[in-house]
Parts: C-alpha cells; structure tokens; sequence
C-alpha cells in the first residue's frame, strides 16, 4: 500500500491566485522535483506517512468542502493521489490542485479527478533554477482541460524576458487563462518590486485576464 509524506494538514483561506479567500483544507506534501530559491518549504524536514484510508479519515474531519493538495510538489505522489481522489470525488468533494506545472505525464494520471488547477510558470530569473519552458507549455495544454489558472512568482532579479516568454507560452494555448504575477515573500515580507509595472504592461498587452496578487495570508499573518 503506497503511503504520501505529508507535512501538514489544516484549514484556512486560499492565499494565492484566483481563489483568495476561499476556505480551503489545506494537504501539504512534502518534496519537491525543483529548489526555487525563495521556496520555504524546501527547508522543512519533518512530516508524517499516511496512508490513502488515513488521509481520507483526517480530510472528512475537517469537514470542509474544497480541498487544496499543495507541497512541495504533490505530483510526486501521483500514485497515491489516484487512490484517493476517486474517493473524494464520490463523496462531493473539490479537488484544487497546486503544482509547479512541470509534470505532465504525472498529471495526466489523476486529471479526470481534478477541478481547479493552479500552475506555476517558472521564471529562471526568480527561482535560480534552470528553464522548464517546454515542460510548462506541455503541462498547460493538458491543464486547461480543467479550471486552470497560471501563477508566476517575481523578485526584482526577473526579467523582462522571462516575463515575456511566459506570456508566450499562455498566449499560445489560450490568451483567456488568467495570469497571476505573485510578488515574492521573504521573511513573511512581501517585497516591493521595482519593475512590477513593466511586467504587467507586457503581459496585458498580450493577454486579456493578468492580475497582480501578493500572497493574502502573509499580510493578514495567518497559516
């Protein structure tokens, strides 16, 4: 019987992307197929094994109706996934999906149990990370199969063409797909950054739905 590591499991609102606000359950998995450098999650150690029984026994005690797999990356656990959100479906659950939009194939396992999937586009120049441009294009074409929106985290090292090629990558597929430009967090600070402007006028002169979001629950100091 496969088991998930799981770092934590609570309720409290959506802080990010098009759902601000919404109660939500939140299932924290834990780790990642990339190291962004201003991820927080990166440098937790600790988290507990469940099994798909498990899991779903704490998820009905929360008893909320929209239920947020987060990470780290919950992909990576893709298989246990599959045990469970059939479950959770049948039982009229929401499933909202976060990921970081490079595991196409993984998603495409657990696709049909989805309904909301908030993807990242990886800026190079924000995470210190290398390029996933063509994995994200990949992911995007299936996300969009659902309610799926695209979220890019800016620092003041992005740039402009990163902004530009991510506003491509969206622009082919569907310039309808709500692009959410997410100020970085450092040290629960949400940082002030320079070229903001900038990148909102190159994403909104080529796409119809771009918002500027700083993480919600940062500002209001809650989980």
């Amino acid at each position: 019987m496969e088991k998930a590591k799981i770092t934590e499991i609570f309720t409290s609102i959506q802080g990010e992307g098009l759902y601000i606000g919404q109660v939500q359950t939140f299932v924290r998995f834990y780790g990642c197929n990339i190291k962004c450098g201003f991820c927080d999650e990166r440098r937790k150690t600790g988290f507990k094994e469940y099994s798909a029984q498990e899991l779903m026994s704490v998820i009905i005690k929360e008893s909320n109706r929209v239920i947020s797999f987060t990470g780290g990356e919950p992909l990576l656990y893709a298989g246990f996934l599959k045990e469970i959100l059939p479950e959770l479906k049948k039982k009229g659950f929401i499933v909202y999906l976060e990921t970081n939009g490079t595991l196409k194939n993984k998603l495409l396992k657990i696709i049909d149990f989805l309904d909301i999937i908030s993807m990242d586009i990886k800026l190079p120049s924000s995470t210190g990370c290398r390029a996933y441009w063509k994995a994200h294009a990949d992911f995007l074409k299936e996300a969009v199969k659902k309610k799926a929106f695209v979220k890019s985290v800016i620092t003041n090292k992005t740039t402009l063409s990163d902004i530009r090629k991510a506003v491509s990558i969206i622009k082919r597929i569907d310039k309808a797909i709500f692009f959410i430009l997410q100020p970085v967090t450092i040290n629960n600070k949400i940082q002030k950054i320079t070229k903001a402007q900038k990148f909102l006028d190159i994403a909104n002169s080529t796409l119809d739905n771009v918002r500027f979001i700083p993480q919600a629950h940062k500002i209001l100091d809650i989980r």
